[in-house]
């Protein structure tokens, strides 16, 4: 996706959110990115596609990274099971159309008080899709989770728009 005012790619998020948190927080970074547009056209700007049970398929052309809480429906998800149940919307967007050949990683989202969950269904999303966990933040984040994730989102897709270009 390009930006109308300048040739710079937009960096597209594609997300899901089930208590408001993730949304909150990729809002705050898509408002962070068009306050650094307006210093710089360079700086990229941030599209949003949240995936829910009501949302239609969507064919994702061109790079995107991944949002997704931690939400698990069963078991610890380390030792003794998971039953991750809610994101499956966003997992079925990923496999629609081959999608997840366009993604180039995954924040992940939850609450540290959950120790070796906290990120886990991003961990997991990583894991089985093959590519990498970007980042992870707690709840809605701070404003430096802010800043730290649009400036990691920046470089991992210019290093997947170079690969593109290479093969």
């Amino acid at each position: 996706m390009t930006n109308e005012k300048s040739a710079q790619p937009t960096l597209h998020i594609v997300y899901i959110s089930i208590e408001g948190n993730t949304r909150a927080f990729v809002q705050k970074m898509q408002k962070y990115a068009q306050e650094m547009h307006a210093q710089n056209a360079r700086n990229r700007l941030v599209t949003l596609d949240e995936v829910s049970e009501a949302s239609a398929p969507l064919e994702i052309q061109g790079p995107f990274a991944v949002f997704v809480p931690t939400y698990l429906g069963g078991g610890n998800g380390i030792n003794n099971g998971n039953n991750e149940i809610l994101t499956t919307e966003l997992y079925d967007t990923l496999t629609d159309f081959d999608n997840y050949k366009n993604c180039y990683g995954v924040v992940g989202s939850g609450n540290r008080n959950f120790n070796a969950q906290f990120g886990l269904t991003a961990k997991q999303y990583a894991a089985h899709f093959g590519f990498p966990l970007l980042d992870l933040f707690e709840l809605r984040g701070t404003p430096k989770d802010v800043q730290k994730v649009y400036a990691h989102l920046n470089t991992r897709q210019t290093e997947f728009e170079q690969a593109l270009k290479t093969d």
